[in-house]
């Protein structure tokens, strides 16, 4: 045994002495293992995550791909069709107009993931904008930054977001501008303290030492580095803003009653319960919190990712 064997080996065993399991070597016992992963095999670990969020993300755009093409479908009336309970040639049923159900629950959930993604982005890239803003721009950008946040996330989402959809005109642009606005607190918050703890870096210090403006740090060191926390982010705003333009909908302040959103069909089906036509409500109900949990699903995987334990593992 050579000298630097003999010191792995006494190592090993001051370790396992230390802390009992630590220390785990199987087919060369004078290797240190600190860490290793709880899964072995093709899909463990890292692998496993990314094909769930590979199969989540196919799944969401298929569909939003079912919903635009059956577009037509879901407003096609036939009265001699109309009420019929679920049956193989309906399985989500009609409604009072003779309207498949099931072509109306995909196309209701296309253009509410189609809104909710356009205004989770949006609302997540003024997160992005006003966190550098914020930690890079001096103490009193940072303090309008802070008395924004405090006063955005100080009115409840649902009063803000219908003030400003009806001040808009309501609307698919009133619908957007409205959960824009008002979901990028949260986001702003978790980044600001990102880069916050980031400007205190050597590397920070020296770019700035040399010279660099601060624009260039923020597009070459600080975004970047903040990017996993950002795409999580992004990822979880999806559900929120998915479920407040079904709710504002089905209030009737957002979307028209003429596009087939999840919150119109639910909001219609309130008069016909009732009467028994109990599918009007249930299927697009759950169709939409299936869609809300496959996002849930999805940013949890992501989390998962880019966190420490995930990238080791």
């Amino acid at each position: 045994m050579t000298v630097r064997e003999d010191g792995e080996a006494q190592l090993c065993r001051q370790v396992e002495a230390d802390a009992p399991g630590l220390v785990q070597d199987h087919d060369h016992p004078s290797l240190t293992v600190f860490h290793e992963p709880a899964a072995t095999g093709v899909l463990s670990g890292r692998r496993a995550m990314l094909v769930m969020a590979a199969g989540v993300a196919i799944a969401l755009c298929a569909v939003v791909i079912a919903g635009i093409m059956l577009a037509d479908a879901a407003s096609t009336t036939n009265f001699d069709t109309r009420n019929l309970a679920p049956s193989l040639g309906h399985p989500f049923g009609t409604d009072w107009m003779g309207r498949d159900m099931l072509a109306r629950t995909l196309a209701g959930l296309s253009t509410s993931v189609v809104v909710g993604l356009v205004a989770a982005t949006v609302s997540s890239v003024i997160a992005l904008a006003l966190a550098s803003a914020a930690a890079l721009g001096g103490s009193r950008v940072d303090a309008v930054v802070s008395w924004l946040i405090d006063l955005t996330m100080g009115i409840p989402h649902m009063v803000l977001l219908i003030l400003i959809s009806y001040a808009l005109g309501r609307g698919t642009l009133g619908v957007m501008v409205g959960i824009s606005v008002t979901h990028w607190p949260s986001l702003a918050r978790v980044l600001r303290a990102e880069i916050l703890q980031l400007r205190e870096q050597p590397y920070i210090s020296c770019s700035r030492a040399l010279g660099v403006s601060r624009l260039r740090i923020a597009f070459t060191h600080v975004i970047p580095h903040v990017l996993p926390q950002y795409l999580v982010g992004l990822v979880l705003l999806f559900p929120h803003a998915v479920l407040h333009e079904a709710s504002i909908t089905f209030l009737g302040f957002g979307l028209s009653p003429e596009q087939p959103a999840i919150g119109v069909i639910l909001s219609e089906a309130m008069g016909y319960l009732t009467s028994g036509a109990w599918w009007l409500a249930v299927f697009p109900g759950l169709a939409l919190l299936a869609v809300v949990l496959m996002f849930d699903r999805a940013g949890a995987l992501l989390r998962r990712m880019v966190s420490p334990e995930g990238v080791q593992g």
